[in-house]
């Protein structure tokens, strides 16, 4: 295969999305003193994307009443994952991401959408839109090591729960994997 073969064939295929799942203050100061590293995968994939320059989307739940106070400071974005130009926000205000229709608008306009989910409401954002895109023929691929879930007594079991259930829908990666994918400039490699 020539040169001009493989940018044709490259030119047809759409990037991998990253999206990234309500990263402001109320859900991230939710959560406990031990997701350091789950919020550090999030920022190293999206620092990786960033610097690509390949597509971000983030999304923000609009469901509860704090949301809708302005004053409240609960909805400002956690400075590290903050939009900029370029990058998709989407509000939605129920779990799946397709309730937002600006959202269901946008991936239907894809040819072939791969997207990978990361940040947090893991059982709730992530498992409805996984779960709906699958059914909509959008793929999706869960970062396992780069979300974050309610509260729950067996948080190690609550956490293997989900993701088995995300499983049967979308496929799931490890943060590692995909920087080492990335840096050999392959991240179709585990697409389900």
């Amino acid at each position: 295969m020539s040169a001009g073969d493989a940018f044709v064939k490259l030119a047809h295929r759409d990037p991998t999305i990253l999206i990234c799942t309500d990263l402001q203050v109320q859900p991230l100061g939710e959560h406990r003193a031990d997701s350091r590293a789950i919020i550090a995968h999030c920022a190293a994939l999206l620092a990786l994307w960033r610097q690509e320059l390949w597509p971000v989307l983030h999304l923000k739940r609009i469901a509860q009443a704090p949301w809708f106070d302005p004053a409240s400071g609960l909805t400002d974005w956690v400075a590290e994952f903050r939009p900029r130009p370029g990058e998709m926000v989407f509000e939605h205000p129920l779990p799946s991401a397709y309730s937002s229709s600006r959202f269901a608008e946008y991936m239907a306009s894809m040819k072939s959408v791969d997207c990978l989910m990361t940040g947090c409401s893991l059982d709730q954002t992530i498992l409805a839109t996984a779960i709906e895109g699958f059914h909509r023929g959008h793929r999706y691929r869960v970062v396992a090591d780069a979300v974050l879930h309610g509260h729950c007594p067996d948080e190690a079991g609550y956490l293997t729960a989900i993701v088995t259930a995300i499983g049967r829908f979308a496929g799931t990666e490890r943060s590692s994997d995909l920087l080492i994918a990335a840096a050999g400039g392959d991240l179709t490699h585990a697409r389900p």
